[in-house]
């Protein structure tokens, strides 16, 4: 019997298993589950994925792939060639407002969309606390959105932003909240601005 070529199967087991993580957390993740999900032989998975923690480091790249994809096209970087810091003061503190206004959008809009989506992709790099092979990932995300922020302010401003991004999107997981667009956007404005009032 000739072996049926499937280009597309590693992608299909990568979605089954963020369906399963989506339904039933990491603790419900096996070889087994994600084979039933993906509708491949068992075998499959563990050709492709030698062990689970191989399996979420694809699933949670794939995760940061989605949101730097957003982040990309989201406009904040629309106009390349006026990217970084204003000129003068006056510059400095529109194109701060103008940022803080743009990712508040960002992450009102990702808030509007399912919330089920968001707390998988929190729920993997989170997971990186207790799984070391999960950290570089996280760390890639990281990485990538501060290098993207960096077009528009300086790095250290960049990794600040990132780090209250983070923070705003852990407590309104984790408390059950509505996002507090209003406040989201005074606080990265008081990033951009160097904590000034």
């Amino acid at each position: 019997m000739a072996r049926r070529y499937d280009p597309d199967r590693r992608t299909r087991i990568i979605d089954a298993a963020l369906t399963v993580i989506a339904a039933d957390g990491i603790a419900g993740l096996s070889h087994r589950t994600v084979a039933a999900e993906a509708d491949v032989p068992l075998g499959s998975t563990t050709y492709h994925f030698a062990s689970l923690d191989e399996l979420l480091v694809a699933a949670l790249r794939r995760c940061n792939e989605n949101f730097v994809q957003a982040l990309r096209s989201s406009g904040l970087f629309a106009e390349e060639g006026d990217a970084g810091p204003g000129e003068g003061d006056a510059g400095q503190s529109a194109e701060g407002a103008g940022l803080a206004e743009e990712l508040t959008r960002l992450l009102d809009r990702w808030f509007a969309g399912e919330r089920g989506a968001i707390e998988l992709e929190y729920e993997l790099y989170l997971a990186a606390l207790r799984r070391p092979a999960l950290r570089p990932v996280a760390a890639e995300w990281t990485a990538e959105a501060v290098a993207l922020l960096s077009r528009r302010t300086d790095p250290e401003t960049a990794r600040a932003l990132v780090a209250l991004m983070d923070g705003v999107c852990l407590q309104v997981l984790l408390t059950g909240g509505t996002f507090d667009a209003a406040y989201t956007r005074v606080m990265l404005e008081r990033i951009v601005a160097g904590g000034d009032d």
